[in-house]
């Protein structure tokens, strides 16, 4: 890992949003949607406090994490290196802070959820220890709220 002074790591706080937004936005393989609303995120931070991450070098957000769980099994969302820092063990970092927050809660398997031609993101997971799966498959539907 790179050894910095002006690298830091932090929770991710609603106040960072907007560059984290940028970073997500400028980073392949993040798939954005309604639920990356402010509102939405912010929802999500206060519902798993302490859970999701940022890295900042000289006070730039330089990545970002979203982590949570629902009470059985910890999800990861988002997780994103800016390319200019990339390769210096900021995910892997990012990563492990996610995994003490949910083991220190009792979580004991966490899950994320990969597109399937996102190829430099499947080789940074299986890189860093984790399992792709082909026993089970995502199955979703859109709720659309009535107005």
């Amino acid at each position: 890992m790179m050894i910095d002074m002006n690298l830091s790591f932090s929770e991710f706080s609603i106040e960072a949003y907007d560059q984290v937004i940028s970073l997500w936005l400028l980073c392949e393989g993040i798939g954005l949607s309604r639920a990356d609303s402010k509102s939405n995120i912010r929802y999500y931070l206060e519902r798993n406090p302490g859970m999701s991450f940022i890295a900042q070098y000289n006070d730039v957000i330089v990545g970002a994490i979203l982590s949570g769980h629902d009470g059985r099994r910890g999800y990861i969302h988002h997780l994103a290196v800016h390319p200019d820092y990339r390769k210096e063990g900021i995910g892997r970092a990012l990563v492990e802070n996610c995994l003490v927050a949910l083991q220190s809660i009792g979580i004991q398997k966490c899950h994320l959820f990969i597109f399937n031609d996102n190829t430099k993101g499947i080789h940074f997971w299986n890189k860093v220890g984790w399992t792709q799966r082909s026993d089970i498959s995502l199955i979703s539907k859109a709720i659309e709220q009535s107005v």
